[in-house]
């Protein structure tokens, strides 16, 4: 098996001394071994792997999808964007944003038929969500079944749950507004009451 000196990669790869020490810290490609002197050496096997990565990373679609309740919301989307734009920039070449606005449990949302429709056309290999409920409030894991059905990955970079308790509030409205219209006599009044009662501590929350 052959080595290359660290000065013999940065050639090989087309970066400086200081990126190959940075993805020496970032475990991105790590030397096989390390001199008493501190020379680091590299096998042609690691150098190999890393460069089909990269070519990898390269070829793949890649989409963010943030998502906010409403307008009034924009400083949250703009975070979502900033933090997954952050991850993405870190780890894949090149990928898209899709947005929307709406509610978690609205499954029409334009920017959300957009993602289905890529998934379906084989269009994406990877979407990457701040949260499960950015991308649905209900039904997470049935997408990201069909996801995988046609050889997409989802990646959630965090697993807790933050939704603010507006948009939750909101969610159970219009559950209940969708139900209630099935309703009859004095269940359809009690369940209007309901309804009023959330509408205003909705309201209250948005103060």
């Amino acid at each position: 098996m052959k080595y290359y000196s660290a000065k013999t990669v940065t050639k090989i790869l087309g970066v400086t001394a200081q990126t190959l020490r940075n993805w020496d810290k970032e475990d991105k490609l790590k030397p096989t071994y390390v001199k008493s002197n501190g020379y680091r050496y590299y096998s042609e096997e690691s150098i190999l792997a890393y460069t089909q990565e990269r070519k990898t990373k390269k070829n793949l679609n890649v989409i963010g999808y943030v998502r906010v309740l409403s307008k009034k919301q924009k400083d949250d989307l703009e975070r979502q964007k900033e933090n997954i734009e952050k991850y993405l920039n870190e780890k894949y070449e090149h990928y898209e944003i899709i947005e929307d606005i709406g509610s978690g449990i609205n499954y029409n949302k334009p920017g959300l038929l957009k993602l289905i429709e890529k998934i379906n056309k084989k269009e994406v290999d990877v979407i990457v969500v701040l949260y499960k409920d950015r991308l649905l409030r209900f039904g997470f894991e049935l997408v990201e079944h069909f996801a995988s059905l046609n050889n997409v990955k989802i990646e959630v970079l965090d697993k807790i749950d933050k939704t603010q308790d507006e948009e939750l509030v909101e969610d159970l409205v219009q559950i209940i507004t969708v139900f209630s219209c099935k309703l009859q006599g004095k269940r359809k009044s009690k369940t209007k009451k309901i309804l009023e009662e959330m509408s205003k501590n909705v309201a209250e929350t948005i103060k």
